[in-house]
């Protein structure tokens, strides 16, 4: 996750963005990625969820040690709480970056699913929400994923970076299955978030004084 020093990283809007891993093998990546943001971009708060899943393929340790903040699960709570997950999920982040996002992420989604803290924090929250989809083989040209794709590409807060070409590692064949880099989801989402915001302007303008 090395980045050209001629280079300067890009300027991002949000402050305060939800970094959400699930459980396809490129969340492997997500501590390297998650120590380019702290270094790159130190002035934005970042909170990591991980799925059930995505702990079979990264170490919530690591996440831990590296973002610098308490891990988060996207399990309900078995014991009371102060505080109710999914509203602090859904109204404390500016953007939300699911990376990488499992075919059924996408799918649970795209079809108002609201059975976990994140899920029903994303159903909710007036934050963009940028996905970056990891498929399995065929997963891209399926007709179930065509369609979860066009109906969360019509949710106006919700962007999404559509898969890389890659060589599965259970087939060997190159695909449009990768997710693509962390980097370019976040530029989606910076543009969603400067629209969203400009659009609250105008609507403010608009009103009667």
């Amino acid at each position: 996750m090395t980045q050209d020093s001629r280079t300067a990283p890009p300027d991002y809007s949000f402050r305060r963005l939800l970094l959400v891993g699930t459980g396809a093998l490129g969340v492997s990546s997500l501590p390297g990625w998650l120590g380019w943001l702290r270094e790159s971009h130190p002035d934005i708060e970042t909170r990591v969820v991980l799925t059930r899943r995505a702990t079979t393929f990264v170490a919530p340790a690591a996440l831990t040690a590296i973002g610098g903040e308490p891990l988060l699960h996207d399990v309900w709570p078995t014991e009371p709480q102060v505080t109710v997950p999914h509203v602090e999920l859904a109204e404390w982040p500016d953007a939300v970056a699911v990376f990488p996002a499992t075919f059924h992420f996408v799918s649970r989604l795209a079809l108002g699913l609201a059975d976990t803290p994140v899920m029903l924090a994303l159903q909710c929250t007036g934050a963009p929400v940028g996905l970056a989809p990891a498929l399995p083989p065929g997963g891209y040209q399926s007709h179930a994923f065509r369609s979860h794709l066009a109906a969360l590409r019509a949710r106006p807060h919700v962007v999404v970076a559509e898969p890389e070409l890659g060589r599965s590692v259970s087939t060997g064949r190159v695909e449009r299955s990768t997710a693509a880099a962390l980097p370019t989801l976040l530029a989606l989402i910076e543009e969603c978030h400067a629209r969203l915001a400009a659009e609250r302007g105008e609507s403010e303008e608009a009103q009667p004084r």
